[in-house]
């Protein structure tokens, strides 16, 4: 494929999820801070958040399967179908109480996360087959910045919108922008992968995405310590507006402000990896941003009720960091991966990650609701710089197989 039709797909492909990507910030921002202000409980916020990554859970290596069967454009598709239908039942039920039950809300969002369990190694395993394989590390890069932007704008666009209308009318942003990404999948080109012709053997097929993951060794040497990290990072995402309300005292405003500046970390990390490519040792800079955001989010645990705005520095570490230590790694995997087992090695990956954040959310939930959010920040942001240095101890024999191009 020509530079410049490899161009026209990604953009394409990218300016549909963006609107995807705004649109559920959006709505996933309004839900999360309606619970915040319903009940006030670490508990509950943890519940959604282990509710809404349960399909990844317990579907997650079967849906790599399908996304290796069948054609990656048409799996996508289906996936955000399915969060725009999950953001219409919400909006249903917001119009007839305004106080909907929280077992409803928990179910709304398992919905949205089987979406979400199919699209991203979709996502991750189409890219590859239309980037040029050097370009793989800038175009996460770019990928990471358009996602980061949506993220940005979509708690200040949630925090807008409370302000002015009620729950039931912000559900069509979500709808709308999952229709705009449908359409422009429509005009995208995403190749086959050849087929054997023979059955879909799931667990054939699973067992094969294990066996390219154990071959694979400077990606379980990394593997483990990203493994660790899930656990101790994954908590704290979904306990920020506790921390925020509780800890900082704040409103809907604040928390949006936390949320923009996280993302504008995620946004400006993204951008500096598209145009410069990533350090040539990618592992090392994982390592390196990992160190970083565990000593962030110690500081933020650290900090007293008053230091809010330091906190929203911390914030912005937290975010760029993230983007630093995933792109490099994710790049190396979609290098190489067989394109025939791709599908079936991120949704391992993810659903590893996404397993190993309810052992994290048990621990995080009630030692927040017991010691005080705070707490749980400065210890995690502890053992996120042990792991650190876990990380480079395990995959600096690896430099070379795994540098740059």
């Amino acid at each position: 494929m020509d530079m410049n039709r490899w161009k026209k797909q990604f953009v394409l492909i990218y300016t549909g999820q963006a609107f995807s990507l705004l649109g559920s910030a959006t709505v996933q921002f309004a839900v999360i801070w309606w619970l915040t202000v319903q009940t006030e409980s670490a508990i509950t916020l943890t519940i959604a958040s282990i509710v809404s990554f349960l399909p990844n859970i317990l579907i997650g290596p079967f849906a790599g399967v399908w996304v290796d069967r069948y054609n990656r454009r048409t799996v996508m598709i289906a996936a955000d179908g399915l969060v725009a239908l999950s953001s219409i039942v919400l909006g249903a039920a917001f119009l007839m109480t305004p106080t909907p039950p929280v077992w409803f809300i928990y179910t709304v969002l398992f919905l949205r996360g089987v979406g979400n369990t199919f699209h991203a190694p979709a996502m991750q395993a189409a890219i590859p087959t239309f980037v040029p394989t050097e370009m793989l590390t800038k175009a996460g890069g770019w990928g990471n910045m358009i996602q980061s932007l949506s993220n940005m704008l979509g708690p200040v666009l949630g925090a807008a919108l409370m302000a002015v209308l009620p729950m039931a009318a912000i559900m069509p942003v979500d709808i709308l922008g999952a229709a705009f990404a449908i359409i422009c999948l429509l005009f995208v080109k995403i190749p086959d992968l050849p087929q054997t012709g023979e059955k879909t053997k799931v667990w054939s097929d699973m067992k094969q995405g294990f066996a390219a993951m154990r071959a694979n060794k400077p990606l379980m040497a990394v593997f483990f310590p990203i493994l660790v990290m899930s656990v101790l990072y994954m908590p704290l995402g979904s306990l920020f507006p506790l921390l925020v309300r509780s800890h900082f005292m704040g409103d809907a405003w604040h928390n949006g402000v936390v949320e923009f500046v996280f993302a504008t970390g995620l946004l400006l990390s993204s951008l500096v990896i598209g145009v410069w490519g990533g350090m040539k040792r990618r592992f090392l800079m994982a390592s390196l941003a990992m160190g970083f955001m565990g000593a962030a989010t110690l500081i933020g645990g650290a900090l007293p009720s008053g230091g809010f705005w330091i906190f929203t520095l911390c914030s912005f570490i937290i975010g760029s960091s993230g983007t630093f230590m995933n792109v490099p790694v994710m790049a190396y995997v979609q290098e190489s991966t067989p394109p025939e087992s791709m599908g079936k090695v991120f949704s391992l990956l993810m659903t590893a990650m996404t397993l190993a954040m309810p052992f994290g959310l048990l621990v995080a939930g009630p030692v927040a609701e017991a010691a005080g959010v705070n707490t749980w920040f400065f210890w995690s942001g502890v053992a996120l710089m042990v792991n650190a240095i876990f990380c480079r101890l395990l995959t600096c024999r690896y430099d070379k197989v795994t540098m740059r191009a």
